[in-house]
């Protein structure tokens, strides 16, 4: 099945945002001060000592030095001064001149000369040891990443593994940071309070590295030392993200015990990602329910809702998220109603009721917004039969960059395309990828757009050149192969292109859809439905309905097909494959 391209997978950084929360959710009390922040901002809470005059001048030449444009020389001032006065903030002051000058030998000799003069103090460590991650130096930071982990108290050592989390991914080597993080938890590892986390810490750095079978075993450890710990959990997401399934009942069973809004929320996300919209749907409304005034909650389930065309309940859900809007920050309340009028005005569109839909577009004054207002607009026009008008709305959004200008070229094929006007679009967007020839998300839409005006042999083309730059682009393989089945053809090779899709993305409906077409084609009926009964239940969509409707209706299942074809139409009866289905069939649901 050819459909346009959808959100790949969420990012690694929307699991790690609540991972404090988690942490916390585990102890009493997490001081903020076990995390290792930036160390330009660090405070030190040691005492400087009494400062002589002779001492005062010197300080002040080197500043003067650094502001002038010699801040090595200045830096070397710094620490003379901290020498002799034995003075810890000078120290840090000496490090911190040095690394905004980007001298990072003379940096680590600061902090260096820092700690040695002040053994104890977990600040110079923490400078020696983020200068040294950062300068690539990952296995001299051994011992000091010991220190840092003794010294801190079993209480606050979720947040302080996070902060190791976050400084050693940013390591060019990654396959020796996630060593040198294991072997610095090695004595964590058997304790029932900080096991898990330095487990679950673990397996994210082999994450990191690409080593999944090290991050899965990290995980099952994490289990068992705390089953249903909210550290295991985070890396079971992180897993499930990046397309292992396995970890998912890790998470589930995380959430049975702990009502804890984060950490549903993220699994919704990623559900959402991988097009599993029925268990997202389960998750969300778990949550409006624990939490009812979780307002994210009930926009996301607003626009799940939307796209599966059930309006009542998706205007529902977005006038309970309208009411919270007062009870977000200042400043998110303009985006954020910004955001539920656009919602407000697509679900009015849909719905046909096209002067409520412009209504609700008025009343969004976010300037951010522009584009997203006017195609809007544009698409009211179109659908009405003004497509020139809807055309020059989209041209007139002013375009500053030329990421702007992309979008609005890529708007304007969208409304045209949507229109009704195929071989129009095809020209539009083949001259913006023409723009951007290496760009395979372009490529891939012109190649779809190719196929709808008839035009196979390009379409072929702009596939094999998406598969020869990036063998990873799963879609372009099963629009091929979906392709070839449609029109009966190359079968065979149809259905390695599909399976070399589903490798990549196997619970994917849509593929698996495209798979169980092949073998319909083939004449293996029996394994046509079983495949598309499993992808109606992953994803209940019109097109999906058409193919499991007619393979039903070809094997004798009459009342069945017609069922699902029912469904299919009170899912979108303006589909273009159910539609085309029911008429070459014959059949009135």
């Amino acid at each position: 099945m050819v459909h346009p391209l959808r959100p790949r997978a969420l990012a690694l950084a929307a699991a790690l945002v609540i991972a404090p929360a988690i942490a916390w959710s585990q102890t009493a009390e997490t001081p903020t001060d076990t995390e290792l922040p930036d160390v330009a901002a660090q405070t030190d809470d040691e005492d400087a000592a009494a400062l002589n005059a002779e001492l005062f001048y010197e300080i002040l030449v080197g500043e003067m030095a650094a502001s002038v444009g010699d801040p090595i020389g200045g830096q070397a001032l710094m620490l003379n001064a901290a020498r002799q006065s034995n003075s810890a903030q000078l120290y840090r002051r000496a490090t911190d001149m040095a690394l905004r000058a980007r001298a990072g030998d003379q940096a680590l000799a600061a902090a260096q000369a820092w700690l040695q003069a002040f053994p104890d103090s977990r600040n110079a460590n923490r400078y020696v040891l983020q200068i040294l991650v950062a300068m690539n130096r990952i296995r001299d930071s051994l011992p000091h990443l010991r220190q840092e982990i003794d010294s801190t108290p079993t209480p606050s050592k979720p947040a302080t593994f996070l902060a190791i989390t976050q400084l050693y991914s940013r390591a060019s080597n990654k396959a020796l940071a996630a060593e040198i993080v294991e072997t610095a938890l090695k004595s964590q590892l058997k304790n029932k309070a900080a096991g898990p986390s330095a487990w679950a810490t673990i397996g994210h750095m082999h994450l990191v590295a690409d080593n999944q079978t090290a991050a899965v075993d990290a995980l099952h450890k994490a289990e068992a030392l705390s089953p249903g710990n909210g550290a295991a959990a985070l890396l079971a997401l992180e897993l499930l993200e990046s397309g292992d399934t396995s970890a998912e009942p890790v998470v589930i069973r995380y959430l049975t015990k702990h009502r804890n809004a984060d950490m549903r929320m993220a699994y919704a996300r990623i559900l959402l990602s991988k097009e599993r919209l029925a268990p997202a749907e389960v998750q969300l409304t778990a949550i409006t329910h624990e939490h009812p005034d979780y307002a994210d909650a009930w926009i996301t389930l607003a626009k799940l809702q939307t796209q599966t065309q059930r309006w009542p309940a998706a205007e529902k859900s977005l006038q309970r998220f309208d009411a919270l809007i007062p009870q977000l920050p200042a400043g998110n309340q303009n985006a954020a109603r910004s955001e539920a009028y656009l919602l407000h005005a697509l679900i009015a569109e849909k719905q046909r009721r096209f002067a409520e839909a412009m209504a609700w577009l008025d009343r969004i004054d976010n300037g951010d917004k522009l584009l997203n207002v006017q195609v809007r607009r544009a698409s009211l026009l179109a659908q009405q039969g003004q497509l020139d008008q809807a055309r020059q709305v989209i041209q007139a959004v002013p375009a500053d960059t030329p990421a702007q200008q992309r979008l609005k070229q890529q708007a304007e094929v969208q409304i045209v395309r949507d229109a009704g006007q195929p071989a129009l679009a095809y020209t539009l967007q083949d001259t913006l990828r023409k723009q951007f020839p290496e760009d395979n998300e372009l490529a891939y839409d012109t190649a779809l757009l190719a196929e709808k005006i008839g035009n196979f042999t390009e379409m072929e083309s702009l596939l094999r050149a998406i598969m020869a730059r990036d063998p990873g682009f799963h879609h372009a393989y099963n629009a091929l192969g979906y392709s070839f089945a449609e029109r009966g053809i190359r079968l065979d090779e149809a259905r390695t292109l599909v399976a070399k899709a589903l490798d990549a993305a196997p619970n994917d409906p849509f593929i698996i859809d495209s798979l169980a077409w092949i073998e319909f084609r083939l004449g293996n009926s029996r394994q046509a439905q079983t495949l598309l009964e499993k992808a109606f239940a992953l994803r209940q969509d019109a097109e999906i309905a058409a193919h499991l409707g007619e393979v039903l209706w070809a094997s004798g299942q009459r009342s069945q097909a017609l069922a699902v074809w029912k469904k299919g139409l009170a899912l979108n009866a303006d589909n273009d494959t159910l539609r085309e289905t029911l008429r070459r069939l014959g059949v009135t649901p």
